[in-house]
């Protein structure tokens, strides 16, 4: 049994018998183990737009970083009972919780024990490159992923004005093959 915490009640991980999808009802912070867990805790307000949309709109529900407490209930799941953690790379959320930013292609190390890597998810059938920042912690090592870097055919926001953009739903989909990955370190690290 897998734990995946933070995820869409109709998503990629919802009415598979071997997962315990944890949506927003359910309240991932509440999770106590006793599986690995894939997690996906919210980030909108870790982004580095997220300091313009406060300074523009105020309000503590803007305020960067006042995911209250999801991300670090997130990485106390993992450091607990193993697994992974993913998202948006330069996410600002590494840096205030300790983690070591992925440095090179590949996996690294932290002193805390924490895995860290940059993945992208066009490599796994997103259509826009979406650059992800994943932490694992497991028994072993973690293995070797895809590190290909496919452009993608869409982007996610308005970057590059080039490229077709993604509605939010899109853009925030985990592409089945990504979800498959996770599970599999979340399983690997049991």
């Amino acid at each position: 049994m897998i734990a995946a915490l933070y995820v869409q009640p109709r998503g990629c991980y919802s009415g598979r018998p071997e997962i315990d999808p944890w949506d927003e009802a359910r309240d991932a912070r509440r999770y106590e183990g006793p599986h690995p867990v894939v997690a996906h805790p919210p980030c909108r307000l870790w982004t580095n737009f997220a300091a313009l949309n406060f300074k523009r709109y105020g309000g503590e529900h803007n305020r960067p970083g006042n995911d209250h407490g999801c991300f670090a209930a997130a990485l106390s799941a993992i450091r607990t009972w193993g697994g992974v953690l993913e998202h948006p790379a330069f996410s600002n959320a590494w840096k205030t919780h300790g983690l070591r930013a992925p440095l090179t292609l590949g996996w690294g190390q932290g002193i805390d024990g924490v895995w860290t890597c940059e993945v992208w998810q066009s490599a796994y059938g997103h259509s826009a490159r979406k650059r992800t920042w994943l932490a694992y912690v497991g028994k072993a090592p973690p293995p070797e992923l895809d590190w290909s870097r496919p452009a993608g055919t869409h982007q996610v926001g308005w970057f590059d004005r080039i490229k077709p953009t993604l509605g939010k739903k899109a853009a925030s989909a985990t592409p089945p093959a990504f979800a498959d990955l996770l599970l599999s370190l979340a399983r690997g690290a049991a």
